[in-house]
């Protein structure tokens, strides 16, 4: 009862409901072993998974089915294991012993590319970041790196049009992606935007997770929803990363935490075990270090 009363006291009662099982035809089973593996052309097999090795001993419990459907489970950690101190505060994601150091030391802007194949061709792992325009993505990654700046923030929705990569600590990038729906922006750019932005995902090898950021201080949007199932159809991993959610009192209209809530019974028809997810502000600075811990597992599982 610990791991259900944690996730209670984020006011997200109805998503912890038992959840009712949606139609085969549009569900997705987001594993992040298989997309990790899909997505590296790494063969799983060499990464035993000791939670499948102990399902087949032995039913699985109450408290294993709970946290292999609410909770994000890493590699590494059977569910049977999972106790209320390994969750991060703010979060569903559980820490894993794949997760290490991860501050950041220096950060580097290295290209803008304005189509997939022009992207650096390293291997180091990277992870992009998309969402909405406004959605608070550069003031997300200058939050994330603590520097002022790195990522262009702007008024105007839409400014990042390009492809932008960030070294990090010289070993791993950050990839700032356009945003999509900004209405500014003229049919061709949209069209360019879908395509090569797909393109990337769809052929990027070194992707390790797509971290697509939500506004949490509105309710939840059509636009959002589709580019997470159109993700998962693609079974590409991602962390859902709701941000502003300082504004704990909203002058009309559902607090974050409500939005929040609701966004997660939308995604929840059609995922049967729910992808990562954690709560940020660039404001005050919440989820920041959750938020790069949880990457360093990510990071240091790809490694392997």
């Amino acid at each position: 009862m610990l791991l259900r009363n944690r996730l209670l006291s984020l006011n997200l009662t109805s998503f912890l409901s038992p959840p009712s099982p949606p139609p085969k035809s549009a569900s997705f089973l987001f594993s992040f072993n298989k997309t990790i593996a899909h997505s590296t052309h790494k063969r799983s097999e060499s990464k035993p998974d000791v939670s499948a090795s102990r399902a087949a001993k032995q039913p699985m419990s109450e408290r294993a089915r709970f946290a292999k459907t609410v909770l994000f489970v890493p590699p590494g950690v059977d569910p049977e294991d999972v106790t209320d101190e390994m969750i991060l505060p703010g979060s569903n994601i559980v820490v894993g012993p794949y997760a290490g150091h991860s501050q950041i030391k220096e950060v580097e802007f290295v290209k803008s590319s304005g189509r997939a194949k022009d992207c650096p061709k390293d291997d180091r792992p990277e992870f992009a970041i998309l969402g909405r325009s406004n959605v608070g993505k550069s003031s997300l990654i200058n939050a994330l790196v603590r520097k002022k700046e790195v990522a262009l923030t702007s008024k105007k929705p839409g400014k990042t049009q390009l492809i932008n990569h960030f070294l990090v600590n010289k070993s791993w990038y950050i990839v700032d992606l356009p945003g999509y729906g900004f209405a500014r922006a003229s049919d061709a750019a949209r069209t360019d935007w879908s395509s090569f932005t797909k393109g990337y995902f769809l052929n990027r090898d070194t992707l390790v997770a797509v971290l697509l950021l939500i506004d949490a201080s509105v309710p939840p949007q059509r636009i959002d929803v589709d580019c997470a199932n159109w993700l998962g159809r693609n079974n590409i991993p991602m962390t859902f990363v709701f941000t502003k959610c300082d504004k704990l009192k909203a002058s009309k209209g559902k607090r974050p935490d409500e939005n929040i809530r609701d966004f997660q019974e939308l995604i929840r028809e059609n995922y049967k075990q729910h992808p990562a997810w954690i709560m940020t502000s660039s404001v005050t600075g919440l989820g920041r270090d959750e938020l790069l811990l949880h990457l360093s597992q990510l990071r240091n599982y790809w490694d392997q």
